[in-house]
């Protein structure tokens, strides 16, 4: 049967737009500690399975693992693997000490540093599958060898031309959207009707990992608002209280209309409207301001597409749309160096928003090369395999 590509959940006669935990999709979930007792990092991951490959998933910059959940429940019931889904620094729920380091060299060593802490020196074998900047992570991860296990690779709408022209737009991007909401339902309601994200199934669990509740201490005429990130507690800052320690760290406390990216039926429909703050009020606002990694992002994408095609293992390119190609790529795919699967129009968020599609794929892939056996309860009908 063919998926819905906006999986609607409703409440009588209207849209639910309310969180869904995690455990609705993964087995468990782990705070992995990494590096010395007295000056650890520590990262947030998700499992599932507990046979077959690991399938290793690295989200995009902005989103969180947990927008691998319902792709999650997807490939395992087609094949036997587990799961790993963890936040990248500065995302999500992970907290490490250098927070503002998102160079590729930091970044894939992380994920090394997670597996080895997960599995030591002999993890299973793995299958580094990332979207967007997870991407390109995964793919310095098997260029510079540091998972040595690592068997295959698939990277979901990450082309270095296409990435790097798009740059531009980012910051654009992250200054138009709201700065905070209501509630998480009025998150993940924005997040649908800006198009963010199309799948409201996927929205319901992954917007938990892109906003925090910070709950206002205490009453006052607010100005500005500064949230600790550990407590994630907000704290009021009067304006003859302002000094240079906390400047940088001051966010608008009001959630902002948006005039420039959605129009105004659209803000009043998706809880975009200015509120006060009062004592014991909570707003929710983003875990990351992605604008501050600014300087990193060309090298995040800069030479990924030889880097891809250097990689001298199986590997799958999945696209939301043939223009992405760039073309080192698309002679890299004339010449059969890796799979490639042009997935129906469906934005950026592409694990998100087809993650039957994207699951079919990659289990077409994961058989193809026998990394992985088919479920026994999907053998007889496996059309992924053709």
């Amino acid at each position: 049967m063919e998926e819905s590509f906006n999986t609607e959940h409703e409440v009588g006669s209207e849209l639910d737009y309310s969180p869904v935990s995690w455990r609705e999709y993964f087995d468990q979930m782990q705070d992995v500690s990494v590096g010395p007792p007295d000056n650890m990092d520590v990262y947030r991951i998700y499992r599932a399975g507990h046979d077959g490959p690991l399938l290793v998933l690295l989200h995009g910059g902005g989103h969180s693992s947990l927008s691998w959940a319902v792709f999650t429940s997807a490939i395992t019931s087609r094949v036997t693997c587990r799961i790993l889904a963890m936040d990248l620094r500065g995302h999500g729920d992970t907290l490490v000490r250098q927070s503002g380091d998102f160079s590729t060299h930091t970044m894939s060593s992380d994920v090394a540093n997670v597996i080895g802490a997960c599995y030591g020196e002999t993890p299973p074998p793995i299958i580094l599958i990332g979207h967007g900047v997870g991407g390109a992570i995964a793919v310095h991860t098997v260029n510079h060898m540091l998972l040595p296990t690592t068997v295959g690779l698939v990277a979901i709408d990450v082309v270095e031309g296409s990435a790097t022209e798009a740059l531009h737009s980012i910051q654009n991007f992250h200054k138009e959207r709201p700065k905070s909401f209501k509630s998480m339902d009025d998150a993940i309601e924005w997040s649908i009707k800006s198009g963010q994200i199309a799948n409201l199934e996927s929205a319901r669990v992954s917007m938990v990992g892109q906003v925090k509740r910070c709950e206002v201490e205490k009453a006052g005429p607010v100005t500005d608002v500064v949230t600790d990130p550990v407590t994630n507690v907000l704290t009021n800052v009067l304006t003859n209280e302002v000094t240079d320690v906390v400047t940088d760290a001051v966010i608008d406390v009001v959630v902002e209309r948006n005039e420039e990216s959605c129009d105004q039926s659209c803000d009043e429909k998706s809880g975009a409207t200015e509120v006060s703050v009062s004592e014991g009020q909570s707003v929710y606002m983003w875990r990351i301001d992605l604008s501050k990694s600014e300087k990193y992002w060309d090298g995040w994408f800069r030479g990924t597409s030889n880097l891809f095609l250097a990689c001298n293992l199986p590997k799958l390119l999945l696209l939301a749309g043939i223009d992405r190609l760039d073309r080192d790529l698309t002679i890299g795919q004339m010449q059969g160096k890796f799979m490639m699967q042009v997935l129906p129009p469906c934005g950026h968020a592409v694990q998100e928003n087809r993650p039957e599609k994207v699951a079919d794929a990659v289990a077409s892939f994961l058989l193809r090369h026998k990394f992985a056996e088919a479920r026994r309860e999907t053998r007889s009908s496996n059309s992924f395999t053709q």
